[in-house]
């Protein structure tokens, strides 16, 4: 009977393991890895992909820190998660010796001060914040910055991004402060600029931005740069400024949790990724940049040409990678609120 038991305990161990091998969980924004790539990796390494999408960094992160044993092997923060993650051990170093195609990347999105050495990330796509108007309704050329949004002409039509240092970064860069200070004063001074912006703001909306200015519900507003390009595809009225106060250049990377239970499999999917014709699927089909410097001849032509998505060196002397705040985090998402609720 023993030995029975021995033999039924083995083979579930056995399997349980085998299992575990073709399995590999991932949690990534929405609208950010198309099907076929997933489908792709499937077919070609036999792993199941078990893929959770989230709307923002603090969703994802607040799940994290309350369940460390969540089960995920694949995350993808952006730069200023990184940074606060990668500081409370909340991901494990990354072994760059079972990574292949790290040489594909662009080395000037590598080595940035959110994770120096890229240890703890592999960057994933990258994306920036503007300006989004229609020419319909604005003449070409007469929004460039910031602080015109808040001329008394948009009143009632502006779209804001729904997230909290997005709408800031907007507010301090027009102030002249950085879109990163943790100095309860100026950010007290950004909410205080941002009240004053609410008789334009039509809505806050981090969802459906692309829809909402292709059916000009919207015609003027905050806009990430991959809605921005998806958005102009389908109206060609619409014009994407890079605001000359500054902008904030997004960079979302793949990160593995301290916890993940399939860590050879995370590693499988990172190096699929790193491939220069999947990281090009991956930017056509979610309208962001690629930071693999490889992918480019993969890419369409329209894609590879734009200055939406690829700027020159003059207007990413201006971009600023956002990092994280610490506790001050907790001035931003009040004031946030309070500016929500007075709208």
């Amino acid at each position: 009977m023993r030995k029975i038991l021995l033999f039924c305990l083995s083979f579930f161990i056995i399997n349980a393991f085998a299992n575990d091998e073709k399995v590999v969980n991932v949690y990534n924004w929405s609208d950010y890895l198309p099907d076929e790539v997933l489908q792709q990796f499937e077919k070609e390494t036999g792993i199941h992909v078990n893929y959770s999408t989230y709307d923002n960094n603090e969703t994802m992160y607040a799940k994290l820190k309350a369940n460390p044993d969540v089960g995920y092997d694949i995350v993808v923060p952006s730069t200023y998660f990184i940074d606060r993650m990668r500081r409370e051990k909340m991901l494990q170093p990354i072994d760059k010796k079972r990574l292949v195609g790290l040489s594909n990347m662009n080395p000037a999105l590598m080595n940035k001060s959110y994770d120096p050495g890229n240890n703890y990330s592999i960057p994933y796509l990258v994306g920036s914040t503007g300006i989004l108007y229609n020419d319909l309704f604005y003449p070409i050329g007469s929004i460039n910055a910031w602080k015109d949004l808040w001329q008394e002409k948009y009143h009632d039509r502006l779209l804001l991004l729904d997230d909290v240092r997005e709408i800031f970064s907007m507010a301090l860069l027009v102030l002249g402060y950085s879109p990163d200070t943790t100095n309860p004063e100026q950010i007290k001074a950004a909410y205080q600029k941002l009240q004053a912006l609410l008789p334009n703001v039509k809505l806050f909306n981090d969802e459906a931005v692309k829809a909402i200015y292709i059916d000009e519900d919207a015609t003027i507003g905050m806009v990430w740069s991959g809605d921005a390009f998806g958005a102009q595809q389908e109206n060609p009225h619409l014009h994407f400024v890079f605001p000359k106060e500054g902008y904030v250049l997004s960079q979302d990377s793949m990160a593995i949790p301290a916890n993940a239970p399939h860590l050879a499999n995370a590693y499988r999917f990172i190096n699929f990724i790193l491939r220069p014709e999947i990281a090009a699927k991956i930017a056509a089909g979610t309208g962001y940049s690629t930071p693999n410097a490889a992918a480019m001849k993969y890419l369409p032509e329209a894609m590879r040409n734009s200055e939406i998505m690829y700027p020159n060196a003059k207007i990413l002397a201006r971009a600023h990678f956002q990092m994280d705040v610490g506790d001050a985090a907790d001035d931003y998402e009040k004031y946030l609120e309070q500016l929500k609720l007075s709208a």
